[in-house]
């Protein structure tokens, strides 16, 4: 197998920043080195700041800029008002969409438009893979919990049956874990969902979770629970790329992904730097489940 270069991308904002922090975020984004971004509201229908003519405009610009732009479906559909949403966001005439549910499947298979799948379509095995690359799909995301091992062997499976669809792995950020119907953040505030008065807006990285110990067990982000840790798989990239990995995906924080996005374009090179550009971020640091161990722990093997 001949290796290809392995890119980078950003996946969608899964915080709910203000129009301003959006706005300037991506005009930052257009000049990083990352080869693709994932634009659009993927956790909450309430968070409203950004319409769907806001994140085209955006992926306009980034697109001028070079950039290979999807737009992200929700990953949890609650209404008809949501599912209304979704068939605009299929119907955009424009880019391609990540499908994140089964609602997101069937609306766009139904169209007979391209997709790609996200995370959350759980995709184990190489039939299922098989199945929806006939219905269009061109490309899918490894869950997170998958195992380099696991996933590695599921890649040599595809390969050798013909299923060719290129798979993106999350190498950075707060993983996304679940979804409910409940906010957890609103609760925190003591607040109904439906009249939450958009709490989550004061926690632009998540509100975190800690044990009785301390340690920062999960991130609360509105209706959707991420982990405490920031996963780092940094050091993985020439791995991906000898698996045959294609993308690797970096989730957005608010401060620091500037560097963030330069060490992970200095590793893609052969190239990691001490000191570490990413103590920068404050946060702790897991590998887990990359490595088949829980997903909060942190392997020194990985370290430079």
């Amino acid at each position: 197998m001949t290796a290809t270069t392995l890119e980078l991308s950003l996946g969608p904002v899964l915080f709910y920043w203000t129009r301003e922090h959006y706005e300037a975020f991506y005009r930052e984004a257009a000049d990083w080195p990352v080869d693709a971004v994932t634009l659009g509201e993927a956790v909450c229908s309430r968070r409203r700041d950004m319409k769907l003519d806001d994140w085209l405009g955006i992926g306009r610009e980034l697109a001028q800029s070079g950039k290979r732009v999807t737009l992200a479906s929700q990953t949890l559909i609650e209404s008809e008002a949501d599912l209304r949403d979704l068939r605009r966001l299929c119907d955009n005439g424009e880019f391609v969409i990540e499908a994140n549910d089964q609602s997101a499947l069937q609306c766009l298979t139904d169209r007979g438009l391209p997709f790609v799948g996200g995370a959350a379509l759980n995709l184990y095995n190489r039939q299922a893979i098989a199945v929806l690359v006939r219905a269009g799909m061109q490309g899918w995301q490894a869950p997170v919990e998958m195992s380099r091992e696991a996933l590695s062997t599921l890649l040599d499976d595809c390969r050798a049956h013909g299923v060719a669809a290129p798979c993106e792995v999350f190498a950075y950020g707060h993983l996304p874990l679940a979804w409910s119907s409940r906010c957890f953040t609103a609760r925190r505030h003591r607040r109904p969902k439906d009249r939450c008065q958009f709490v989550c807006q004061k926690y632009p990285e998540g509100l975190a979770l800690r044990s009785q110990e301390a340690r920062e067990v999960f991130t609360l982000n509105g209706i959707q629970t991420l982990s405490g840790a920031c996963q780092d798989l940094r050091h993985e990239l020439p791995t991906m790329q000898a698996m045959g990995v294609a993308t690797a995906r970096l989730s957005p924080r608010p401060e620091g992904m500037a560097e963030v996005v330069s060490a992970f374009a200095a590793a893609r090179r052969g190239e990691l730097t001490a000191p570490d550009p990413l103590t920068l971020v404050d946060a702790s640091l897991c590998d887990g489940y990359w490595h088949g161990h829980p997903g909060m722990s942190h392997h020194p093997e990985s370290a430079p």
